[in-house]
């Protein structure tokens, strides 16, 4: 008998999950070739996720009661919609559990909630050249941006940049949190 995306179950992701969750991100990442930039522990996980001040939701997709599938988002905001937006950090199913509908069960779970929650749209970014994403995602309706170019401060830049001082315009340090 073939294994149908109506027998995937997906729920949001909770403090038990984070060993899983934590192996998913390593497959992920094993598999975007970055796995030596995974640094992330289960408590850093958790705290981000679970802790007091949560900065992001994730989602688990379970087969057979095991988690072969997650998503981790979060909410921004567009400034010319004035409204939020859903960010996808992350989704990926296990590579022996593609092709069954799971990563488009997930995806649509995933513009429920942004439609719950009056999302003007559900935005992410997949790596050039990483075709079998791309045509799953075109083939669900995205449209693929190429106009954008991704950056990113990290590491010692992110650091130097953020070392040096900058005074508003009465002299003043300004500081968000």
């Amino acid at each position: 008998m073939p294994r149908r995306a109506e027998e995937f179950v997906i729920r949001r992701a909770a403090d038990r999950d984070l060993p899983a969750l934590l192996r998913l991100i390593r497959s992920l990442a094993e598999y975007e070739r970055l796995l030596h930039r995974v640094v992330a522990t289960e408590e850093q996980l958790g705290e981000s996720l679970f802790g007091s001040h949560p900065i992001a939701e994730a989602l688990l997709g379970l087969w057979q009661n095991q988690a072969v599938a997650y998503a981790v988002y979060f909410t921004t905001f567009s400034t010319f919609a004035a409204k939020p937006r859903l960010y996808l950090e992350d989704i990926f199913v296990e590579p022996s559990h593609r092709g069954k509908g799971f990563g488009g069960a997930l995806l649509r779970h995933l513009c429920r909630i942004a439609t719950a929650r009056g999302c003007e749209s559900l935005r992410w970014e997949v790596l050039t050249w990483n075709e079998s994403a791309l045509e799953f995602y075109r083939h669900c309706g995205a449209q693929v941006i190429t106009e954008w170019v991704g950056c990113e401060l990290a590491g010692d830049a992110l650091q130097e940049l953020a070392r040096q001082h900058e005074a508003t315009p009465d002299g003043q340090a300004e500081l968000g949190d």
